[in-house]
């Protein structure tokens, strides 16, 4: 079963415009099944989790080019840098859009390469799990979130209604096509499984991490402080590794597609902002899975209830973007004397305030920090408040309450 995904249009676009195209994001979120769906029937698949076919990349890459003529698509690209000067060749004697189409499950050592090589020749496009847009059939839909009245209505319009068991539900289980497209699928088999490959592959190769187990403690706490203000001296301790080390390890889940750091935002006016980033876990169904709550009812009852609805709004906002092929333009506020704005939107030199709640009712007292953003000397945008309420209603002139299921 293939679903539409918003990036399509994007990919399309690109494709023609550049001679490499460099699909990146986490394992299992649908890379090789999306580009296949859109591939030529000239365009050959090539696949470097082939023991053999990775053999004759790294050993020999001029005969690999001679044995697989382009147009190319090759999968997990990452595990053959040796490729990369050789594509490079390619492109530059036979310059032409859609050439090569590659795919990346990590950017940590890829994306330096990448863009050392390709400069000017490829264009970089991230993907995640699935939204919930796709999922509803509504793919053309999915747009780059502001929250101006004509585009929360709009977006309200045509969201449909979420019940809280219903989002809960959805965020327990998390956006993997795996999972998604299959209701039978354990969850809990299904992500111990992903963890160990994750570990076993990805990890080994990056980091060479001799201790397993240290690593998993280092991922189950930073899934419990999703949405929170990023302390890496507590993480590491948690972990009982040193502090560096949980730099670096934090390091590869970023670029490994499994974290986010949202940064704060910051002028030389206003230096008495908090410099330190909100660390948030990709996809809530890992991070459920992480903390182990064995259930969407435990989970929405539970002490993660707030932080975990946090993530996946953003996570639905970062959708918006990404899925467009539009960097997000995020930032979250937080002063000295705690006055704290879940999420900043720039855009055009505005300042577009957001807050993220669990609750039915948003009311005046949920903005009172909105006005702190005069401080930024930047002009302030219309605002609002995503929540529970199935409408979307004025808070004050310049704010709004914004269903949920209008992400």
């Amino acid at each position: 079963m293939y679903i539409t995904r918003t990036l399509e249009s994007f990919i399309g676009s690109a494709a023609k415009q550049f001679p490499v195209l460099l699909l990146t994001g986490a394992r299992q979120v649908g890379k090789t099944t999306f580009l296949k769906h859109l591939i030529s029937e000239n365009m050959t698949y090539v696949t470097l989790d082939d023991p053999l076919v990775l053999r004759l990349a790294k050993e020999d890459p001029a005969l690999f080019f001679q044995k697989f003529i382009p147009p190319l698509l090759i999968d997990e690209i990452q595990y053959a840098p040796e490729l990369l000067p050789y594509i490079k060749i390619q492109v530059d004697t036979n310059r032409r859009p859609g050439l090569f189409w590659l795919t990346g499950s990590q950017q940590f050592h890829m994306m330096k390469g990448v863009s050392e090589t390709l400069a000017g020749r490829v264009a970089v496009v991230q993907i995640m799990g699935f939204s919930r847009r796709e999922l509803v059939g509504q793919s053309g839909e999915s747009r780059p979130f502001l929250p101006i009245p004509e585009n929360v209505r709009k977006h309200s319009n045509t969201g449909g209604k979420l019940t809280l068991r219903e989002l809960y539900s959805i965020i327990w289980r998390g956006s993997f096509p795996a999972i998604v497209l299959d209701e039978g699928m354990d969850r809990d088999l299904f992500y111990g499984s992903y963890v160990q490959t994750y570990l076993q592959r990805d990890i080994h190769e990056l980091a060479r991490v001799g201790d397993e187990l240290a690593f998993l403690r280092f991922l189950r706490a930073a899934a419990a402080r999703t949405g929170q203000l990023l302390n890496i001296t507590e993480l590491a301790r948690d972990a009982a590794i040193a502090v560096n080390t949980g730099k670096s390890w934090l390091s590869i889940l970023q670029a490994s597609g499994i974290a986010y750091l949202l940064e704060s935002y910051h002028t030389n006016v206003t230096k008495r902002l908090v410099k330190t980033p909100k660390l948030y876990i990709l996809d809530t169904g890992l991070c459920a899975y992480l903390t182990e709550w064995s259930s969407p009812e435990t989970l929405e009852a539970g002490a993660m209830s707030g932080a975990i609805l946090e993530t996946w709004m953003l996570t639905e906002l970062l959708k918006g973007y990404w899925h467009n092929g539009r960097r997000a333009p995020f930032y979250f506020y937080r002063d000295r004397d705690m006055k704290e704005i879940d999420l900043l939107i720039i855009q055009d030199g505005a300042v577009y305030p957001l807050e993220f709640k669990k609750t039915a009712s948003a009311g005046k007292g949920d903005v009172r920090h909105f006005h702190g953003l005069e401080k930024l000397k930047l002009p302030i945008g219309p605002g609002g408040v995503i929540c529970l309420t199935e409408q979307p209603l004025p808070l004050t002139p310049s704010t709004w309450s914004i269903p949920v299921a209008a992400l």
